[in-house]
């Protein structure tokens, strides 16, 4: 079911039926959440005229990603990018998609996300292991840094391996914050009573989502690049891109 190889100069499994790439992600601890130092570099972009809005609703609403805690993380797979539309037909072989251009391009679904989260073997991202997957060691607003991320870091389609590759992080993945991702944790506004290691907060309700800022191209000046942030979080309202998680293959 999976094979070892390399990918873009990188360890990577390849789940064999369905073709999705994974990257193992290793165990550590990392400081969840929206940082004083993160809000700062937020507050400069703001003061050197880089923002198209107010962004007093961002600062108002930062407590949704708040207190800042540290998280221990075990060691994981996951998807490189989100599932592509030729993905998700693997296990949803009628499934077509409204809003992608090829089947090379992130599957952004809606009705048919329960029949897609049953059929396959994979289980959904907890919030934890996806903001320590996207931040990759770093605790900047984006991997790159606490610049503003611009639209040349969004990532929507990956039949360039060219494109795909030099949009990866330090732990090899692709595209994290471009479309919206959603999460194992239903939605809770805030970690107060959070866990201290990477389990899901489950419960009724729906479900928290990471990303998001390809959802909303071209962007119009209403600040879209604040998605790409790491922390960013928010609640799952209609589609979604989905990321697939997996424990890491046995040792031969």
């Amino acid at each position: 079911m999976w094979t070892e190889e390399i990918v873009a100069g990188r360890p990577a499994w390849r789940h064999i039926p369905s073709g999705v790439v994974f990257r193992e992600v290793p165990g550590g601890t990392f400081r969840m959440g929206l940082s004083e130092a993160e809000l700062a570099a937020v507050r400069a972009i703001e003061r050197s005229g880089g923002v198209e809005d107010s962004l007093e609703p961002f600062f108002v609403g930062a407590g949704v990603a708040q207190p800042v805690r540290e998280v221990r993380v075990e060691p994981f797979l996951i998807a490189r990018h989100p599932m592509t539309v030729a993905q998700v037909q693997h296990w949803l072989p009628e499934y077509e998609d409204d809003y992608a251009d090829a089947d090379s391009g992130t599957a952004r679904i809606e009705d048919d996300l329960d029949d897609l989260l049953e059929a396959m073997p994979f289980r959904l991202p907890s919030e934890a292991e996806w903001e320590y997957a996207a931040r990759a060691g770093t605790t900047t607003l984006t991997f790159r840094g606490d610049g503003k991320p611009g639209e040349d870091q969004l990532l929507d389609d990956f039949g360039n391996e060219q494109r795909t590759a030099a949009a990866e992080n330090a732990f090899g993945l692709a595209a994290m914050g471009s479309a919206n991702e959603i999460c194992a944790d239903v939605w809770i506004p805030g970690f107060v009573g959070a866990p201290a290691d990477a389990r899901p907060r489950t419960g009724d309700g729906l479900r928290a989502v990471r990303g998001g800022a390809a959802d909303l191209y071209p962007w119009q000046g209403c600040d879209e690049w604040l998605l790409l942030l790491a922390a960013t979080r928010y609640e799952h309202a209609q589609f979604t891109a989905v990321r697939p998680v997996a424990p890491l293959p046995p040792c031969n």
